[in-house]
């Protein structure tokens, strides 16, 4: 099969509306020799694997335009370790000889690169991706399948690199289904409906502290892309995108990422954000737009909570995260974070500590209640995502519930996902808000102080929502109903037992 062919495929056959289904089958016939190595187990190996052969290739293609542009360009990776003079020959290595190159020499050579203060940033790439990274496949036949598949991408032009960075998409939504790495992935649909609202502009430095494969900062970067009218434009974009990642796995993906699309020196840091003390940054190390979905649910060792001041300690991350943001946003600067309902109504300690913070400190303009299982299958935990700007201490929050779909009852699924029509009311509401809406509805924040700073305001205007109850209370209820049910039955028997007599 020529290289050329199967991109072609896809955009001969985009016009006739396949175009998902050529990249998922794609997607699939990798996957399924994969399936058959014993050394891999499970979706997230598998996607690992996948990834770091495709960051070679696409490293190796960057290099070849590097090359033509540049003529004093010199590669970081010896000769004989670059993609094109190992893996690019359909016929050349394979078997144990492959394996015994990948692991022997491949691995260990890249993660050993000799880097210092004066090496190329693009070349520092390779090494930090390379030091997390593993082959797992051990049979070097299949490994040499993959391979070929992969050589029959090709990144030339325009419309090809488009179709592979569908394909990629496609790669990093399966990771919702993938175990733990779903956390590691936002839909798409959500992280352009947030940069969207946070609208950044040409020359604003735009970051993610805990920036998982990329997501908002490629949704910022297509935001960008429309803005930019000359080289000068381009060169500004380039630098203007920074995030921080913790794990190998989201970080690998989203260098790959970046790449992909033509961000030559990601600013990717691989480090834990929350290890360096908020008190030590300065202006420099602030930035005008913060989009993020920090993680929850997790815990922070011991260590890490004296990076912040006492009031604001607590184990759980999303929470850190908070506060973080909130130290590393410019006076002009604006977010959009989501975070867990129990962010809204928690009232411990440090919770409390951050939402006075936030509401004494910034405009918390806007808060948006998004449906159930916006994030499934990875998980069915109620979310929300809070903008807020530095302008000025907040006087009211405007909320928007985005309602669940006809035919939905429970929530979206991992087959009927979020779209982009789901959020259109919000973006009318957004920039119309005095237009009356029965999904709109505004507190203020002397209500919020009133409430003891419970932000879990739920809709005045549905009158089909009834209250909430615990899972004691529900068990109450339904142990009462059963007395009165066992107490109604004998009452009746009682009864029939007088007529029959």
């Amino acid at each position: 099969m020529h290289k050329r062919s199967f991109t072609r495929s896809i955009y001969l056959s985009k016009e006739r509306g396949y175009n998902d289904m050529t990249i998922d089958s794609f997607i699939k016939s990798v996957q399924d020799i994969m399936r058959q190595d014993a050394g891999v187990d499970g979706d997230a190996q598998r996607i690992s694997q996948l990834v770091w052969m495709l960051f070679l290739k696409v490293y190796d293609a960057k290099e070849a335009e590097w090359e033509i542009f540049e003529e004093d360009y010199r590669s970081i990776i010896p000769e004989d370790l670059r993609w094109r003079n190992w893996a690019e020959d359909e016929e050349g290595m394979t078997g144990d000889e492959l394996v015994e190159f990948v692991n022997e020499r491949l691995f260990k050579e890249l993660k050993d690169l000799t880097v210092d203060e004066t090496t190329d940033k693009r070349a520092l790439i390779v090494k930090s991706v390379f030091e997390d990274s593993y082959n797992y496949m051990k049979s070097g036949t299949l490994l040499r399948q993959v391979i070929n598949k992969l050589n029959e991408l090709d990144f030339e032009d325009y419309e090809d690199r488009h179709a592979i960075n569908d394909m990629y998409e496609t790669i990093l939504r399966d990771l919702q289904s993938a175990g733990n790495a779903g956390e590691y992935y936002t839909p798409r649909v959500l992280t352009d409906f947030i940069i969207e609202m946070l609208n950044p502009q040409i020359g604003e430095r735009i970051a993610d502290f805990a920036c998982g494969t990329g997501g908002f900062l490629v949704s910022s970067l297509k935001h960008l892309e429309k803005q930019i009218d000359t080289v000068e434009d381009r060169r500004i974009v380039q630098s203007s995108l920074f995030g921080i990642e913790k794990k190998p796995l989201p970080h690998l993906l989203c260098m790959t990422n970046m790449l992909l699309h033509d961000i030559d020196s990601p600013d990717i840091l691989r480090d834990n954000s929350l290890s360096t003390n908020v008190r030590d940054y300065t202006e420099k190390d602030k930035y005008d737009v913060v989009a993020m979905n920090p993680p929850f649910g997790g815990v922070e060792e011991d260590g890490i909570l004296i990076n912040f001041p006492t009031e604001f300690r607590t184990s759980e991350t999303a929470d850190l995260f908070m506060t973080l943001i909130m130290y590393r946003l410019k006076e002009t600067g604006r977010a959009g974070v989501i975070l867990p309902d129990g962010f809204l109504f928690g009232d411990d300690n440090a919770k409390l500590a951050i939402k006075k913070k936030l509401l004494s400190e910034f405009n918390l303009h806007t808060i948006v209640r998004l449906p159930n299982g916006v994030f499934a299958p990875y998980t069915s935990i109620s979310t929300n995502v809070l903008f807020f700007d530095k302008s000025k201490p907040t006087e009211k929050i405007d909320y928007y519930q985005v309602p669940l779909p006809e035919g939905l009852k429970n929530g979206f699924t991992k087959t009927r996902p979020l779209k982009t029509e789901h959020l259109q009311g919000v973006k009318d509401w957004w920039h119309n808000r005095d237009k009356e809406d029965k999904n709109a509805y505004s507190v203020t924040v002397e209500e919020i102080e009133e409430s003891n700073y419970n932000l879990d305001i739920k809709n005045p205007n549905n009158g089909s929502e009834g209250k909430e109850y615990s899972l004691n209370e529900l068990l109450t209820i339904m142990r009462d109903k059963s007395n009165n049910i066992h107490r109604l039955l004998g009452e009746i028997s009682e009864a029939l037992k007088g007529v029959e007599e």
